[in-house]
């Protein structure tokens, strides 16, 4: 296997809630290739139209693999998983999803990356979407977009963790496996929802915020997003690793303030409350592909004390859950990003799942 040659610029990851990298390009696999697909006449949940709804959309592999689609984290983006933690440890030779032998598909959720979103121009004035609309682009850009009939995997982060489950429960049919990451198959709660309300009520009471019509970035944004990430990501040890004195804690944060913000304020107000209706569990006995669920002990956004994901795997025929103990290496909601943590139960579940669609 050749060295891995990767150029790294830091970014500050919404999803994550922490300073990761995020490659030009990881050579360990193949170019990573980028492509728009633009969906007609896209109806939202609501009952709002676009004519027009692109959907950017990176792929790794050749059209000829098995299809394997991959979901992203809020206010992230498919290019933001092609890092050495996470591309890194799955598309290489050997690895659970070689990109010699499968086509990874990494979408731009709506609202996301280079996909449609508000700050193109509608601004405030964009149609309200929420997650199950996020999976319908996807779905039509699968099917209608790249003629792909049947998916062997779907798997996601996050948010893209919470889609994966709206996949399993809405297109019951259309996927050999099913790996839902860092989330819960329930409605936004507790600490999860409250830090969310706080965030985007927060940017609506910007001096700057002009109903959305803002003449530039409102100024307290970043601060607002730095506070959320540590609130909500990050892991309780690794930040005493990194900050076990008020000196390096607050050299921790004055690095993230120092970040430039580099999105927008109405996109990252859409982000968040897309999540407003998420909640899958009315529908969990629809799943039918092999489902495995992936959290971490220290996760902040999904307290595994509350012993949600036991209970509602139950409800999941062929369902499993895998808890990644805390620890210094994890880091709490960002921990499956790392996926050296995770990927052999990946590689367990491919080699037992049935190939329905073939």
């Amino acid at each position: 296997m050749k060295e891995l040659v990767t150029k790294f610029i830091s970014v500050f990851s919404l999803a994550a809630g922490a300073l990761v990298a995020v490659p030009v390009w990881a050579a360990d696999y193949p170019a990573p290739k980028e492509a728009d697909w633009v969906a007609r006449d896209f109806r939202f949940h609501s009952g709002e139209t676009l004519p027009e709804v692109r959907l950017h959309y990176t792929t790794v592999g050749a059209p000829s693999g098995e299809p394997v689609l991959v979901l992203h984290g809020t206010a992230g983006s498919g290019a933001t998983l092609l890092t050495k933690d996470f591309a890194g440890e799955l598309f290489g030779p050997g690895q659970p999803l070689d990109a010699s032998r499968y086509f990874v598909i990494l979408p731009d959720a709506l609202g996301t990356g280079k996909s449609t979103r508000p700050s193109d121009g509608l601004r405030a004035r964009f149609p309200k979407y929420n997650y199950e609309d996020m999976v319908l682009a996807q779905y039509r850009l699968v099917i209608e977009g790249l003629s792909i009939k049947h998916l062997r995997l779907v798997l996601g982060n996050s948010m893209g963790g919470m889609q994966t489950w709206i996949w399993g429960v809405k297109y019951p049919e259309s996927m050999d496996a099913l790996v839902p990451m860092a989330c819960q198959p329930i409605e936004m709660s507790g600490r999860n929802w409250m830090l969310r309300r706080l965030l985007v009520e927060s940017i609506r009471r910007e001096p700057d915020w002009n109903g959305g019509n803002y003449a530039s970035q409102p100024r307290g944004i970043q601060t607002l997003l730095v506070q959320f990430g540590i609130a909500t990501s990050g892991g309780s040890q690794a930040l005493y690793k990194q900050a076990p004195t008020r000196e390096k804690g607050d050299a921790l944060v004055a690095q993230r303030l120092a970040q430039p913000f580099h999105g927008d304020a109405n996109d990252v107000l859409y982000q968040w409350e897309s999540s407003d209706d998420y909640n899958p569990s009315p529908g969990l006995e629809r799943i039918r592909a092999p489902l495995v669920a992936i959290n971490s002990a220290d996760d902040e956004r999904n307290p595994p004390e509350l012993g949600i994901l036991e209970r509602e795997i139950k409800r999941v025929k062929g369902g499993r859950h895998i808890l990644i103990p805390a620890s210094a290496d994890t880091r709490g909601h960002g921990t499956t990003g790392n996926a050296a943590l995770w990927k052999q139960h990946l590689a367990d579940l491919l080699q037992r799942a049935p190939r329905v669609g073939k």
